[in-house]
């Protein structure tokens, strides 16, 4: 599967998710998930955290499932080994203590170097994949806040006028609501490359020719506090296919 071991320790595990890789089943798909590894290499667990009760009865075992990652999203994800973890973590994220951090690149030349995204996040009229941070959003509207800064801007694609600007970005989402890095960047007008879901229609440079093919998003740094009450920094390098788009920026990129 591509899963890299980051950090582990009697109470917790921390992995680098590789893009293409569902956390948890839908009980709808047969394809392989994280939890599938987890129940491999960690048996034990399998009753740890909160397992999901689908409306048709149908239960998903989710073993230490703390917090997840969209499908085309990779990076750094958390797992806990034990029920006093799990708990312990689950806190932490629910009030916000976690500092997350993630890598972007986004469709257009962003003329700020930093900003602040303050938009409540509801349904889509339009599609029910869809979350929405504009006007016409349905539902429950909740709040959320979605810190970030510029690391580099550039081009991609062939040679003008048929290449198109990019910003490289650092995001830290302060909330944790569903899709809301790539919904609060489409909401500014700035969407995440190669976001099937909320940039449909721009342009995507498949791997084959270089690009990523994919969502440009990747969870680059958790900062938290694990149970024995050590201070983490958790960080997961970017993967392959992320480097090869940075690379072809016509512009310098900074080092990590």
């Amino acid at each position: 599967m591509g899963i890299s071991v980051i950090y582990e320790d009697k109470d917790i595990i921390a992995i680098n998710k590789p893009a293409g890789l569902v956390v948890h089943p839908d009980g709808r798909s047969t394809d392989r998930t994280l939890v599938d590894w987890i129940l491999e290499k960690y048996p034990e667990i399998k009753n740890v955290g909160e397992p999901l009760v689908l409306t048709s009865g149908e239960t998903i075992f989710r073993p230490g499932i703390v917090h997840r990652l969209d499908k085309d999203t990779s990076g750094v994800l958390v797992i806990a080994k034990t029920n006093e973890a799990f708990l312990f973590l689950k806190k932490q994220f629910q009030s916000r203590e976690i500092k997350k951090t993630y890598r972007a690149i986004v469709y257009g030349s962003m003329k700020k170097d930093e900003g602040v995204i303050e938009k409540s996040i509801g349904k889509s009229r339009s599609d029910f994949r869809k979350w929405s941070a504009e006007y016409g959003a349905r539902g429950v509207l909740r709040e959320a806040t979605t810190e970030y800064k510029v690391l580099a801007r550039g081009h991609l694609g062939a040679k003008p006028p048929s290449d198109f600007p990019v910003t490289y970005l650092e995001v830290c989402p302060k909330t944790g609501r569903t899709h809301q890095i790539r919904v609060h960047l489409k909401s500014i007008g700035y969407p995440v490359l190669c976001d099937s879901l909320y940039a449909t229609g721009k342009p995507c440079l498949p791997r084959e020719k270089g690009g990523i093919g994919r969502l440009a998003l990747h969870a680059y740094s958790l900062e938290l506090a694990i149970p024995s009450g050590a201070c983490l920094n958790l960080k997961a390098p970017l993967p392959d296919d992320f480097c090869a788009v940075l690379a072809m920026l016509q512009t310098a990129i900074p080092n990590d």
